[in-house]
């Protein structure tokens, strides 16, 4: 069963309430969406696993703390997760970067692949697949196959809000894989949009409409 932990830092949840505001423009937008992903990183990497490193400081020789074996792998959903990417790897500089190109076609509300580039060694990497919105599950759901498809298996979801429909498609679909949501607001309106939510993250981002 998928771990879903919502992030409860006084912090994210400060952010997130301010790019909720219609009056924030895309260059305010985008720098908070940074910051957020930043804060998420921070919590949703608490899992990985430590090893100790024999190292010479100025002073002695100590024992410290290091990343165990799999290195980790950011993998944005096109074109709004990329406005996540930047803040994980402020975090995570040595991180390798992958796209998966999905949109949501708004008839029919489901994702259509465009592109999809993944580092050779993805499937040893323990992966962050980042989009800002959770809304159908639709293109989250898809973009996580592509990566099983090719072998990954240690996958983990983050996204700053997300619907309860979109939380369900998730789980049922990926189980296995674990979510790190910032807040998961009240429903899907008849548009398939958020609510509240914050409108579409990809326009508010790239200041596109």
């Amino acid at each position: 069963m998928a771990n879903i932990t919502v992030m409860d830092h006084p912090l994210i949840q400060h952010k997130i309430g301010w790019i909720r505001r219609k009056t924030i423009g895309s260059r305010d937008f985008r720098e908070i969406v940074e910051e957020i992903a930043m804060l998420m990183c921070y919590e949703a990497t608490r899992g990985l696993e430590l090893v100790d490193v024999e190292i010479e400081t100025p002073i002695c020789t100590a024992t410290v703390k290091e990343l165990k074996g799999k290195k980790v792998a950011v993998i944005p959903i096109l074109r709004a997760g990329l406005g996540m990417l930047e803040g994980i790897l402020s975090m995570i500089p040595t991180a390798k970067v992958g796209h998966i190109g999905l949109y949501r076609d708004h008839t029919t509300l489901k994702p259509v692949e465009y592109y999809s580039k993944l580092p050779e060694d993805c499937a040893q990497r323990e992966v962050f697949v980042v989009d800002p919105m959770l809304a159908t599950g639709g293109s989250a759901v898809a973009a996580i196959q592509i990566l099983k498809d090719k072998g990954v298996k240690n996958i983990h979801f983050m996204c700053i809000i997300a619907a309860p429909e979109g939380v369900k498609a998730m789980t049922d679909a990926h189980p296995d894989v674990d979510l790190y949501i910032g807040a998961i607001d009240e429903k899907l309106n008849e548009h398939g949009y958020i609510v509240p939510g914050l409108g579409d993250a990809g326009d508010r981002i790239f200041g596109t409409q």
